[in-house]
């Protein structure tokens, strides 16, 4: 259960400027943001389904595709990445649940996908036979919608009442409606929720924990719940007790029930921001009993009675000084009782390492560690001289990430891959020794390629890893076409992945690949993560130019060579790079963004990342973000490398109006600039695989015009 870093890849956001709309009172702007939009002549781009913006968007579309799809080589990248995303021989990832194992499949023919079901025995075997539970192709043509799959949440021993989420054109905002798995159709007079960005989970089969639009003043002004209630089967929602309230300037009021072998416990949270969490028990009585726990931590579940914590800041407690990025575990009871006067240390990562992920089973704890930014995978078990950890025999040098775990078994599903190996799934069953069950066959000829990791000097002494794939026999003259990716926040690492698409497309065309683990990621906990927050945003630049830098001090490439690629937080940091140092890039690709930082936090679930930035509402941290805001900092007397940006309609997650507005601006003061503007997709700008097979193309031809080309 990792709220924070799944709000990033699957959050459900609703646009303030949207809420009337929904039954919400219209929210007015703060002072300064309301100041900035009065004088900004391309606001209006910020009405997302406004008939002028969209207009404008085709427009640029077309301008984008003839010159990108045009090209002779599109077709061939984009035919080649729609055969490896949708070929049939890739791993399919599943979920261990009620005793059989989920997985949730796109292919050529099934476009939206399928969410379908087998037995452990089946899945492990090269046949494996699934039963198809739901169609969302067929569903969508039955029911006349578009509809995304956006996964689901089961109940009971078997797993066979669930909840399923569907978004209309891959928003986060779902619609949730109630399933039964046996007859593989919805629940007449089920559990049914309208369209909203919600948080739900069962208190049991016939009760649900709630966290959605209840009307007027039921959101904060982050555009998340405030309110969670207990919503009993047959009852009426809007007269559902209320389990937890929190306030409008609060970023989100939450459920999360934990079931194991051992009992249920029903939790709700108040999220302060995106970086702490205050948590309530709730009562057999629907009482709720706020926990004795500090904000700075990360709630990864409970076991035998133990609340099982990361912690985001130091803590003493118990007599013990706990460090920043440990793991740790303390009777529930004591925390709902007011007191914590035992704690025990899971794990303590050293300097170099962080954890990443914890998974529950039945009888362990497994914690998937960085350490200098490569994976290993621990157990941990509580005996009778406290927590003890097994190191798990998996390969080394790559990433390692826990797939699933269930709390009623003593099965582990787990992954390992690097840039250059195929990714391989390894079933741990009953806990015992890693056998691989499936594997990826090779996307494109590895072996004239390697990997190395290789440190940069940021401007203020830090040394900031990076790993850059090559060829063997390359020459260090400059020449070499190089793509630079990087994210830098919410503490989330950039690790090791398998380049299946990129390695036909960029590497065997002679391109280098280059990924910066800059601070503001999670690569060494906490503590890197927090080097980059608010004021100290500019170290992740920093950090960011370092590494390019670099790569032109060792002649891997020079700057009319060198190109960089980011997306959402990753999009802001392309953007700052790209108006802060033009002078070192070729090429540069912005996605789905964040750009204008003095308005951010009115757009869409901008208010929620004011720990990550800041508030522009408070003049102190408005001048630091003014001084990276890309849209801000844009001149007319600049060269800046004319950029690739996108973003799609359906991201209710981060605006479109961030990249409309940023294009506008650059086109207005005669700079060159790219635009596309996927219609529906989500915050991936991609709805289904096929969407993402053209995606891909438009990037990897805009980089060869102008890496490889020279246009």
């Amino acid at each position: 259960m990792v709220f924070r870093k799944a709000l990033l890849t699957a959050v459900a956001v609703v646009a303030l400027a949207a809420t009337a709309a929904q039954g919400e009172d219209k929210v007015q702007e703060p002072a300064f943001a309301a100041s900035q939009a009065a004088k900004d002549p391309f606001v209006w781009l910020e009405e997302v389904e406004g008939a002028k913006a969209l207009d404008w968007g085709r427009k640029h579309n077309e301008a984008t595709f003839a010159r990108l799809k045009n090209d002779p080589r599109f077709e061939p990248i984009r035919a080649e990445a729609e055969k490896v995303l949708t070929a049939k021989d890739r791993i399919a990832y599943g979920s261990l649940e009620g005793g059989k194992v989920d997985n949730f499949w796109q292919d050529q023919t099934n476009v939206r996908g399928v969410w379908r079901r087998t037995s452990l025995d089946s899945y492990k075997s090269q046949d494996t036979q699934w039963d198809i539970v739901l169609d969302i192709d067929k569903l969508a043509k039955d029911e006349g919608k578009n509809w995304v799959y956006k996964g689901h949440n089961c109940v009971g021993a078997d797993a066979t009442r669930c909840l399923v989420y569907l978004s209309d054109g891959g928003k986060d905002a779902v619609t949730v409606r109630e399933f039964d798995v046996k007859t593989k159709s919805f629940v007449k007079d089920g559990f049914q929720l309208p369209e909203s960005k919600q948080t739900i989970d069962w208190a049991d089969e016939n009760t649900l924990m709630v966290a959605t639009n209840f009307g007027p003043d039921s959101m904060t002004d982050s555009g998340y719940a405030r309110q969670v209630r207990l919503w009993k089967r047959g009852t009426d929602l809007a007269k559902a007790p209320l389990l937890l309230e929190v306030g409008k300037q609060d970023v989100w009021a939450r459920p999360y029930a934990v079931r194991r072998p051992e009992g249920t416990t029903l939790l709700v949270q108040r999220g302060p921001d995106f970086f702490t969490e205050e948590w309530h028990l709730v009562g057999a009585d629907a009482k709720t009993t706020k926990l004795a726990l500090p904000l700075g931590l990360e709630l990864r579940g409970v076991m035998n009675g133990d609340l099982i914590l990361s912690l985001r800041d130091d803590w003493s407690v118990a007599g013990k000084a706990l460090k920043k990025g440990d793991l740790v575990a303390l009777p529930l009871a004591q925390a709902a009782a007011g007191k914590v006067t035992s704690v025990d240390v899971i794990y303590s990562p050293g300097e170099t390492a962080a954890i990443q992920g914890v998974a529950l089973a039945q009888d362990a704890i497994y914690i998937d560690l960085l350490d200098n930014v490569t994976g290993k995978l621990l157990a941990t078990r509580k005996g009778t001289g406290g927590w003890q950890q097994t190191a798990i025999d998996l390969p080394a040098n790559g990433s390692l990430n826990i797939i699933s775990t269930d709390a009623f078994s003593t099965d582990v599903l787990v992954s390992y891959t690097n840039f250059l190996q195929p990714d391989t799934l390894y079933l741990m069953e009953k806990g015992g020794k890693p056998q691989g069950i499936k594997a990826l066959p090779a996307r494109f000829d590895a072996a004239p390629f390697t990997t190395e990791q290789r440190f940069a000097t940021s401007k203020d002494g830090t040394k900031v890893p990076y790993f850059i794939v090559r060829p063997k026999n390359q020459k260090a003259d400059g020449n070499n076409p190089t793509l630079l990716y990087g994210y830098g926040g919410f503490e989330i690492s950039m690790t090791p992945s398998y380049m299946s698409v990129l390695g036909k497309a960029w590497l065997e065309q002679g391109g280098t690949y280059v990924v910066a683990n800059i601070r503001g990621g999670g690569e060494f906990g906490p503590r890197w993560h927090q080097a980059a927050l608010k004021g100290n945003r500019q170290r992740a630049y920093d950090d960011f130019q370092a590494v390019a830098e670099d790569l032109i001090k060792t002649k891997v490439t020079k700057p009319a060579k060198l190109g960089i690629q980011g997306g959402s937080n990753g999009g802001l940091l392309t953007g700052v790079t790209m108006t802060q140092r033009p002078d070192l890039f070729g090429a540069v690709i912005v996605a789905v963004p964040l750009l204008d930082m003095m308005r951010y936090h009115t757009l869409l679930a901008g208010a929620s990342w004011m720990g990550e930035y800041g508030n522009p509402e408070i003049p102190a941290e408005r001048e630091w973000l003014a001084k990276f805001s890309p849209y801000q900092n844009i001149k007319k007397d600049v060269k800046y490398p004319e950029a690739l940006v996108y973003t799609s309609t359906k991201d209710d997650r981060v605006h479109p109006g961030h990249a409309r507005k940023f294009v506008a601006k650059l086109e207005s003061l005669g700079h060159p600039v790219m635009y596309y503007e996927n219609m529906e997709g989500g915050h991936s700008a991609a709805a289904n695989l096929k969407q993402r097979a053209e995606v891909t193309a438009l990037q990897v031809v805009y980089l060869t015009q102008k890496l490889v080309d020279g246009k």
